[in-house]
């Protein structure tokens, strides 16, 4: 079995739970996690924070890069493999990084992958990768089930919202009274109850909650061509009608006849939303799509994976 010292620096504290550490374990490495300067391969997360103070000089776009230089090189000669992997909404060049891990479209690049982080929340288990965990839902998506239609149990439920949500800052704020004058809405998360401390500690598994409401608003927390999380599968999964907010680019990865958009109504104060809600026909049109028109793999990434672990150890 082959070793790779690894690090992080900037990444959500779960991150070793996370694909590509499963991935690398897959592929028959033994992960020794280590400090920074004692890493063959280093990954650089979204909140890497450069020290204001003695970066004073550097304009704040270039702090993240130059503070990863100066606070992360190893103290012997042979610099660390670096990845900048984000599952933030932040572009693929933000820091400096010989390989990137993004949301980004297009990018005509051998070191960028696009790993949307709703494929972080997917069962591998039929392509030989498992592990990866989904804890706030409660549990992994099936892919089979996306690509089926949503079905009559959405139909069966109430016409009920459930809102989940830590803060409601913009565009959020917007978002639910748009919704909350069409549909009642059941807000839920620290939000809403002050008595949580933070959404790993809810005390309630979104899966389960969602089995309750025939719709959850779910909108993105920004806008940015490919940035699409787990929230729409998450909701279709649940037979829930997803209502999110989002750019019209999300039919890359998702069918957008599967859930309503309210990106697209922004201009018109999102009044065709009454309109949708109000009539049988749009849902049983929205209860006959199914999320998924061509079932993902993660395979292409797992050969991306794979090339970076041969550079860190070569």
């Amino acid at each position: 079995m082959r070793s790779v010292r690894i690090s992080t620096a900037g990444c959500p504290s779960d991150y070793s739970q996370g694909l590509l550490p499963i991935i690398a374990q897959s592929l028959g490495y033994q992960l020794d996690w280590v400090t920074p300067n004692q890493a063959d391969l280093l990954i650089l997360g979204p909140f890497i924070k450069p020290d204001s103070k003695r970066l004073k000089w550097c304009p704040k776009p270039l702090r993240p890069a130059v503070n990863s230089v100066l606070n992360l090189a190893p103290a012997n000669k042979i610099s660390p493999l670096r990845v900048f992997h984000s599952a933030e909404n932040l572009r693929h060049d933000t820091v400096a990084a010989d390989y990137s891990i993004s949301f980004d479209l297009n990018i005509s690049s051998e070191q960028h992958f696009r790993l949307p982080y709703w494929m972080e929340m997917i069962d591998w288990s039929h392509e030989g990768i498992i592990g990866n965990l989904n804890p706030r839902y409660g549990k992994l998506i099936d892919i089979k089930r996306l690509m089926q239609p949503l079905g009559n149990r959405f139909l069966e439920k109430n016409h009920r919202v459930a809102f989940l949500s830590s803060h409601i800052r913009e565009p959020r704020k917007t978002l639910y009274e748009a919704v909350q004058k069409v549909m009642p809405i059941t807000g839920f998360g620290a939000h809403f109850d002050k008595t949580i401390e933070n959404h790993h500690l809810s005390g309630f598994l979104k899966y389960e909650l969602l089995q309750e409401y025939g719709f959850n608003l779910c909108p993105e927390n920004g806008m940015y061509p490919g940035y699409y999380t787990e929230k729409i599968p998450e909701a279709f999964f649940a037979d829930c009608l997803p209502i999110t907010w989002t750019d019209e680019n999300v039919k890359v990865d998702f069918n957008p006849y599967a859930f309503i958009n309210l990106g697209p109504m922004s201009w018109c104060n999102y009044a065709p939303l009454t309109e949708i809600i109000n009539s049988p026909q749009a849902l049983q049109d929205y209860a006959s799509q199914a999320l998924l028109l061509k079932a993902p793999s993660i395979l292409p990434f797992r050969d991306f994976a794979k090339r970076i672990l041969e550079d860190a150890i070569s």
